[in-house]
């Protein structure tokens, strides 16, 4: 066979998102193999090995910026005519879409569970929802779509909920995780030097919070629920939203702004997952968060939801606690479990035995794996 010409299209790259450094890591192992690969576009961090082709088109609003990028991005595709097209966007010119955003019908019906009458008759006249729901409908219909990379068996059984059985193969291919950034050796190195920049006291238990998007990743059930926990229990925000004043104004209101300390988005967060004692994401809607892996890495006990792809791998009370992302006073229980030092050490155990398997190499196997698979039948 011939050099396969692989293209990843993904609109930008950005150090913080899950979706980018799952692409990241795919490439490296792509390149490795000796595949030709190029990145369409709007903006890419220098890769060596892969070439980038900027797709830029001017915008104003997301409505605007995703139909541009699509069409932009199709007529690269036609043009250049690829082996393998693998979409991280909702896309009909891919043969390969990775679902990493889940299905955006199921976050609507989520979302809706927190609005009012108004703010749901916004969400249904949304000129920009109806577009995104569109653009899914069109892709799982695509006759060109062979392959759809689930990053969680949750995804996978809502694209089958919401449309149904597809033509493309339904691949369940979680990310990967760092084993040797991010495991329990982490807590001796930064526990001590973290908690002292933060001016959190020594003996204090110490929840991390780790997402930006505050309102879909749950920090205000989050905040209320620390509100109903003991005085020496802290919260430690590692993140970015552009309402973050709200949430400041928030934990003031609810009289524990003491114990909350908001760091903003950090390049590494590894030190914040050495100085905690437990991680808590009560998100509204994850198809797989790439926190929830590293915590667990780090030897952290999880709470999460329901609708967290993560529950995959969550066994409540065996290595972590699942609950509605809606359950104020269930998640404030399950947090409260885990003032218990010996709960915590065996939660957390169990959480880094289970993911030792999920290392970078088993990911890009299988990554290439379908490659090589699809491209057999290609040529």
């Amino acid at each position: 066979m011939t050099t396969p010409r692989i293209a990843l299209i993904r609109q930008k790259y950005t150090s913080f998102g899950g979706a980018e450094r799952f692409a990241a890591a795919a490439l490296d192992a792509l390149v490795e193999s000796g595949a030709r690969l190029s990145v369409v576009t709007r903006h890419w961090r220098h890769q060596p090995g892969v070439e980038a082709v900027k797709v830029n088109p001017f915008h104003i609003g997301r409505l605007w910026r995703d139909r541009g990028f699509a069409k932009a991005a199709c007529a690269v595709v036609e043009k250049r005519g690829f082996d393998l097209v693998q979409s991280h966007e909702r896309l009909p010119c891919c043969d390969i879409y990775r679902a990493g955003d889940g299905v955006h019908r199921e976050w609507l019906r989520q979302r809706r569970r927190t609005l009012g009458v108004f703010g749901r008759l916004v969400q249904v006249l949304s000129p920009y929802h109806r577009h995104v729901r569109s653009a899914e409908r069109r892709l799982f219909s695509s006759p060109r779509l062979r392959a759809v990379i689930c990053n969680s068996e949750m995804v996978r059984q809502e694209i089958l909920e919401h449309f149904g059985p597809t033509n493309a193969r339904l691949e369940v291919i979680y990310n990967a995780v760092d084993l040797d950034r991010f495991s329990p050796l982490l807590r001796s190195r930064f526990r001590q030097p973290l908690l002292e920049e933060l001016a959190i006291p020594e003996r204090s238990l110490v929840y991390l919070f780790v997402g930006s998007g505050y309102a879909r990743k749950g920090l205000a059930q989050a905040l209320r629920a620390l509100k109903q926990l003991p005085l020496h229990c802290y919260l430690v925000v590692v993140g970015k939203d552009r309402h973050a004043r709200r949430y400041e104004r928030m934990a003031r209101r609810l009289g524990i702004a003491a114990r909350v300390r908001f760091a903003g988005a950090q390049e590494d967060t590894a030190p914040f997952y050495g100085a905690a004692d437990a991680f808590v994401l009560p998100t509204l809607y994850d198809p797989f968060p790439n926190v929830v892996l590293e915590a667990m890495a780090s030897g952290l006990p999880v709470v999460t939801s329901r609708k967290c792809g993560a529950v995959d791998l969550i066994r409540d009370g065996e290595n972590g606690y699942i609950c509605d992302a809606l359950d104020e006073e269930g998640l404030a229980w399950r947090m409260r479990e885990l003032l218990d030092h010996g709960t915590r050490e065996r939660l957390g155990y169990a959480s880094r035995k289970l993911v030792e398997g999920w290392g970078s190499e088993q990911m890009a196997e299988r990554m290439l794996a379908l490659y090589r698979d699809l491209l057999d039948k290609t040529g």
